[in-house]
């Protein structure tokens, strides 16, 4: 039987989710994984397999953890589920903290040389901006029962274009991305 870890995956996998958010993927060295986690290397590759095993535990965690928490109350029926959301995304954006400024970890991964060189990445970023297209979409019919499936299905699409654009934007201009969540109430009542 072999030892069990004497380290918490869960803490290990939240230090190495700072490196990958702020630095990427591809120049997330592993001396500076070895250092946010405290563990070696050889710990590093016993637990995870690979620096991209790693990297893979990391982006099913930011899945669960962060954007799935946020995505979740968008079905629950009530119509400012979504003003709620866009509220807490500006907030987030707003503060004076790094991880503000480095928009969603998921996007930028979907951005980056890793993405078009790899279907696994590329299918958890597509899964995550339909999961997302989907709550927003539960969002906006409960926000705005008066429109037909249609109108529900463009407005959504808007919206959840918005959100992208900014958690995009996050990264390089925060004023523009808390100006951008700024427009999506205002789109959701003025639809027709």
């Amino acid at each position: 039987m072999g030892r069990m870890p004497a380290f918490d995956r869960r803490s290990v996998v939240d230090a190495a989710r700072d490196v990958f958010w702020q630095r990427g993927y591809a120049e997330a060295g592993i001396t500076e994984l070895e250092e946010a986690t405290g563990l070696t290397r050889s710990s590093l590759y016993n637990a995870f397999g690979s620096k991209r095993g790693l990297f893979d535990a990391v982006l099913g965690a930011y899945l669960d953890d962060i954007v799935r928490t946020r995505l979740r109350p968008l079905g629950s029926g009530d119509p400012g589920a979504l003003e709620a959301y866009v509220d807490e995304m500006r907030a987030a954006i707003a503060a004076d903290s790094p991880r503000a400024r480095l928009g969603c970890l998921l996007l930028n991964a979907g951005s980056s040389p890793l993405a078009s060189d790899d279907a696994e990445v590329r299918g958890l970023v597509s899964g995550y901006a339909a999961e997302m297209r989907g709550a927003i979409r539960a969002a906006v019919a409960d926000r705005r029962p008066d429109l037909t499936p249609d109108a529900v299905d463009a407005l959504s699409a808007v919206c959840a274009s918005l959100v992208v654009a900014a958690l995009t934007l996050a990264r390089v201009d925060r004023d523009a991305a808390l100006a951008t969540l700024a427009s999506v109430p205002t789109t959701l009542e003025s639809w027709r």
